[in-house]
This record gives structure tokens, sequence and C-alpha cells, in this order.
């Protein structure tokens, strides 16, 4: 009851600001309310701070004792949410999908089910010695990616 209460403000917040999105919401022991949100154009401290409000305000303390933790997404944190990926086209990420593939490459396209990299790699030459760079294309549904993250360039 408590967390379809918490669920509800929530999902109230978010209607209000639908270049937000939810990556994560969990209520641990001791009503310990945590959750992780992202944006299209990436989150400000205000807009935690929009969501921590908008719930915090409306839960009555004399009622349910809880804490309340709402943070972002991190810039190392593993990409989960299709709304992610679009955000992130021509970013570089690492990713590893199933069967130990290994991809660090640019992300150009990600629609609702799938995602494209591209990436430059040598081979040798189809004829005569040597190595050629080629430009190479992986399209990746969301479930074969075990963990992807944004590759952070200095």
């Amino acid at each position: 009851m408590f967390r379809d209460k918490v669920k509800e403000l929530l999902d109230d917040c978010l209607e209000q600001r639908p270049d937000l999105f939810l990556i994560d919401f969990e209520i641990l022991d001791g009503n310990k309310i945590r959750i992780v949100i992202d944006g299209d154009k990436g989150v400000l401290v205000e807009d935690c701070m929009f969501v921590s409000r908008g719930i915090e305000h409306n839960l009555d303390r004399e009622e349910h004792d809880f804490s309340l933790e709402v943070s972002s997404s991190g810039a190392t944190t593993p990409l989960t949410h299709p709304r992610q990926y679009q955000k992130h086209i021509g970013r570089t990420l690492e990713v590893r999908a199933l069967e130990n593939q290994k991809f660090e490459a640019v992300l150009t396209a990600a629609s609702d089910s799938d995602i494209l990299l591209e990436w430059k790699a040598r081979e040798p030459k189809p004829i005569g010695k040597g190595k050629v760079t080629v430009q190479k294309k992986a399209t990746l549904l969301y479930g074969e990616i075990n963990e992807a993250k944004v590759k952070i360039l200095f």
C-alpha cells in the first residue's frame, strides 16, 4: 500500500515532466525510498528536487516514517533504457553483448528495439600484404546487450 502510493506520486511527477524518465525505483527496509531518474537532456539538481518534493510533500510522516533519495543516473552507470541510448547517439560506447562479444564503437542510431554501432578496424588486405582500414557496423537488439556504458573521453 505504501509502495503503491509512492509509485503513484512518482508517476504523477514524471507525467508532469515528460523529459524525465525512471531508471530505478525501490523501497528498502525501513521505508527507505530510492529513485534513480534520467532525462532526455540530462538531469539537474532541480529535477531531482522536483521529484523529491512531489513525493515527500504528499506523504504523511505521521502515518509513515520514511527516507527518500532521488538521484540521477551517473556518467559511468550502465545504460538500461532505450531513451538513454537515444540521448547518447554520436558518443562512443563500450558494449558487452551475448556470447562474450565486446565492442568499442560509436552509437550511430537507437530505436525502440535495437542500436547501431559503427567503428573502424584494421584488416588484412584482400590481395597482397599489409592491412587496410575498413568501416564496420553491428546492429544489436537490447536483449542481446549484457552491459553498455558511455566511454568517457578526456
